[in-house]
């Protein structure tokens, strides 16, 4: 009986994954609960589990006093001398009891305690072995649908795909095979719950990691990602080689690799872009696939203008102001997108402004030796005035006024001369051409 007993805990402990000595643990609880039952006016009671033979030992430990006061867990010293020759004051004395005929209700008891005793170590297995797990890829399969949450079988439990993590318009039948990334392991009364999620950027990140050798090795890193789940995703990737392309290493060879994270995902749409530190470049890059012609930025208040081609702006923006969205995210940058002509007009002659001081501002720290101001803004389009005529930088125009008050006597003086001699030149052609003059 013994042996058999141990070869139930060994196959309990393969099945479930479960250290051997919970479970003898366990079995140990089951039995001071029965001979609680057995024996209710036995106060301290303790049995033990032989591990090589799988005898079970079932003892009442009482304490040695003069004067007995609580028999459940006391004994005189008289009596504890009959059960052991050596007993003092203060000392405790052992008494096997004899679990022959446990009962119904005993061994009901025992394996009621069994039960819930394996089950707590199966739970804390489970939530061992997932909680390092955070953060990784796992794959499973479909057992059902309730509440628009799938049920996902993970082998030894169960997870939960919550409808807020699915990839919209995402579809599942039972039995069907998915992999998704294990958001969140909590602790519920019932046992671990497991969260899996499908729309949260790292999932692409990690489909990434798992398709890129690069990035698995370190060499190329994700430094920012930006996802609107079932449409569109915008990752930006750096090289800590330089001799390492970041960009063409994600989209692999044919563009092999970014497909089959495109396929994982049912054909959303994947921009890589290389990262930088210049975040006017940065931005711009972020914009794909829109054309950017100039970026201006105020880092105090984290906002950029952006400049592109009246062409260029439905795409800048993008549908229902994705592109821009997923952009900013990307970034970190608040971003405002201007056409050519609405940077012209005059509604926008604020903004005009502050573009061009930000620019100025930004290009000065970056660009230590430029400090002609109608150098930085030599590629900048010009704002048109009411008249039609270009309109020069403020910078530009105070120059242009300081040079012609400090050469005004000069320019007076030429002016003048040039004038006798159109004068003078006339007066001989008019002469020249009279018959008296001929005469």
């Amino acid at each position: 009986m013994s042996r058999e007993m141990m070869s139930a805990i060994e196959q309990i402990s393969r099945e479930k994954g479960i250290d051997q000595a919970k479970i003898i643990s366990a079995v140990e609880t089951a039995m001071e609960t029965a001979a609680q039952k057995r024996y209710p006016n036995e106060g301290n009671i303790q049995a033990t589990i032989d591990t090589e033979t799988g005898e079970v030992e079932i003892v009442s430990f009482k304490a040695v006093v003069e004067e007995v006061l609580d028999p459940m867990v006391e004994i005189g010293l008289e009596e504890a001398l009959d059960a052991d020759p050596d007993a003092q004051i203060g000392d405790e004395v052992g008494f096997l009891l004899e679990m022959d005929g446990f009962g119904r209700i005993a061994a009901q008891a025992a394996k009621q305690v069994i039960f819930q005793q394996v089950r707590a170590a199966e739970w804390e297995a489970i939530y061992g072995e997932y909680l390092g797990r955070e953060g990784h890829l796992v794959t499973g399969m479909i057992l059902g649908q309730e509440r628009r949450n799938y049920i996902v079988e993970l082998g030894r439990t169960e997870a939960l795909l919550p409808y807020s993590e699915q990839i919209p318009r995402e579809t599942y039948r039972r039995g069907d095979r998915v992999r998704a990334l294990l958001l969140e392991v909590r602790t519920t009364p019932r046992g671990p719950q497991l969260i899996l999620s499908r729309n949260h950027p790292t999932f692409v990140q990690k489909l990434f990691e798992m398709e890129v050798p690069e990035i698995a090795e370190g060499i190329v890193t994700i430094q920012a990602i930006a996802r609107d789940a079932g449409d569109r995703t915008k990752m930006a990737v750096w090289s800590k080689e330089r001799g390492v392309d970041p960009v063409g290493a994600c989209v692999g060879m044919k563009g092999s690799r970014v497909q089959a994270v495109v396929r994982e995902l049912h054909g959303e749409k994947i921009d890589i872009i290389a990262w930088t530190e210049d975040p006017q470049r940065f931005i711009a890059e972020a914009l794909s696939p829109a054309e950017i012609d100039r970026v201006g930025i105020t880092e105090e208040e984290g906002s950029a203008i952006v400049i592109v081609r009246d062409d260029q702006l439905s795409l800048a923006i993008g549908k229902k102001g994705q592109n821009v969205r997923l952009a900013s995210r990307l970034t970190g940058w608040n971003l405002d997108i201007l056409s050519e002509n609405e940077y012209r007009e005059d509604a926008f002659e604020g903004k005009d402004g502050e573009l061009e001081a930000a620019l100025l501002d930004h290009a000065r720290s970056k660009a230590q030796g430029l400090t002609d101001a109608e150098a930085l803004f030599s590629g900048f389009p010009e704002r048109l005035e009411d008249d039609g005529e270009a309109a020069t930088p403020e910078a530009g125009a105070a120059d242009s006024e300081a040079s012609t008050e400090e050469n005004a006597p000069e320019k007076a003086h030429a002016d003048a001369e040039k004038q006798d001699v159109a004068q003078a030149e006339a007066g001989a052609t008019s002469q020249e051409g009279t018959p008296e003059a001929k005469g």
